[in-house]
């Protein structure tokens, strides 16, 4: 585990490759969008101190390289029914070869016709003696009980071979808990981008 003081330099590090490309009103823009895509370009414009077809056409080129993937909401989960976010682990039995972790993901992310798992993250990584991550959610236990049932039984093939004999755990968030430091949001990371850019922490030019 690192556990060196965090510095401009490893920020840098971090934030170095594509972001790196960016323009700092790009990076603006996108900031932007994040804390809140409804508003229009005028809005923005405005915000930003730049034109509207300036705007326009930075977004543009933003979603069309990638950069923006979609644009979508973070709902009241709760009110939506589901009552439990579960962070699970996956351990794997050995290094998977290009062709074993896609057949890893492909199982994990398989869609059950009568029940899809409500995935909002899966990917790989280091750390806790673990190498897969999901995140997803559910109505209450039994549903999160069924779906690590249905992962330690019945995936079928190759999958199973994957996965050390005791590769399974999980974090159990209770969204009906009254209190939580910091519910879901990107404004958080709409707000660190901004000062980073602001700070010339990152390598956006004007």
């Amino acid at each position: 585990m690192c556990t060196k003081p965090y510095n401009k330099a490893l920020h840098k590090f971090i934030f170095k490759g594509s972001i790196a490309k960016m323009k700092s009103v790009e990076l603006k823009l996108v900031s932007e969008l994040m804390k809140n895509s409804r508003r229009s370009d005028r809005e923005l414009a405005k915000v930003l101190g730049i034109s509207q077809p300036t705007v326009t056409r930075t977004r543009t080129r933003l979603e069309k390289e990638g950069y923006i993937k979609e644009y979508t909401l973070i709902p009241d989960f709760k009110k939506l029914g589901y009552h439990i976010m579960a962070m699970i682990y996956l351990r794997l039995s050995h290094p998977l070869s290009p062709k074993e972790r896609e057949e890893m993901f492909s199982g994990v992310l398989q869609v059950r016709e009568d029940n899809p798992p409500s995935l909002f993250l899966a990917m790989d990584g280091i750390g806790l003696d673990q190498d897969v991550v999901l995140i997803a959610f559910f109505k209450d236990f039994s549903e999160y009980s069924s779906y690590i049932q249905w992962t330690r039984t019945e995936m079928t093939g190759k999958l199973k071979l994957l996965l050390h004999p005791a590769g399974i755990t999980s974090f159990l968030v209770n969204l009906d808990a009254t209190t939580h430091f910091q519910p879901l949001t990107l404004s958080r990371i709409a707000i660190n981008l901004r000062k980073a850019v602001d700070r010339g922490e990152l390598s956006g030019t004007s």
